[in-house]
């Protein structure tokens, strides 16, 4: 469980400075735009494309939280005298699990728009500092996520019904 808690604080650690800096560096002809996933999700928005803002702040911001909460949650709950269904942490875990798979497209996104927006002098997109520290994060709540033995989920429950009964 240290290492469960270790790489989940570090990921947590990482995701901060990934929501303060520039996600993206768009630079038109003499002027550089520094836009945070959040700033260019509000922009996005106020040129009406609500939908691709709705899907950055939950791609980004939402899902993210909710790893760090599923993790942490999961972390708790196997140490605490309260029972909670086994069969939905599990599932909870099968889930944090496999979103794991997707929390790179984000990256993924950056490094397309910065390949594919390079007009010679007029406008270039490049990845800003806070790629790198989102890129961190992802990869920290993914190790955590593996660092934790769904079997513990079990433990308790095994327990319990091991236990003679004293009547």
């Amino acid at each position: 469980m240290q290492r469960v808690w270790a790489l989940w604080l570090v990921g947590l650690m990482c995701y901060v400075p990934a929501n303060l800096y520039p996600m993206l560096l768009t630079q038109q002809l003499l002027t550089v735009d520094e836009s945070t996933i959040i700033s260019g999700a509000v922009e996005l928005a106020h040129h009406g494309s609500f939908g691709i803002a709705a899907i950055i702040l939950i791609a980004s911001v939402v899902i993210p939280l909710g790893k760090f909460w599923a993790i942490a949650f999961l972390a708790v709950s196997v140490r605490q005298q309260k029972s909670f269904a086994s069969h939905r942490r599990l599932l909870m875990y099968e889930l944090v699990e496999y979103i794991g798979r997707w929390s790179m497209i984000d990256i993924f996104v950056v490094a397309i728009l910065s390949a594919l927006v390079q007009l010679k002098g007029l406008a270039t997109i490049t990845p800003g500092p806070a790629a790198f520290f989102f890129a961190l994060s992802v990869i920290f709540t993914m190790l955590s996520a593996q660092a934790f033995d769904p079997r513990m989920i079990w433990d308790k429950q095994t327990k319990e019904n091991e236990a003679p009964d004293h009547d």
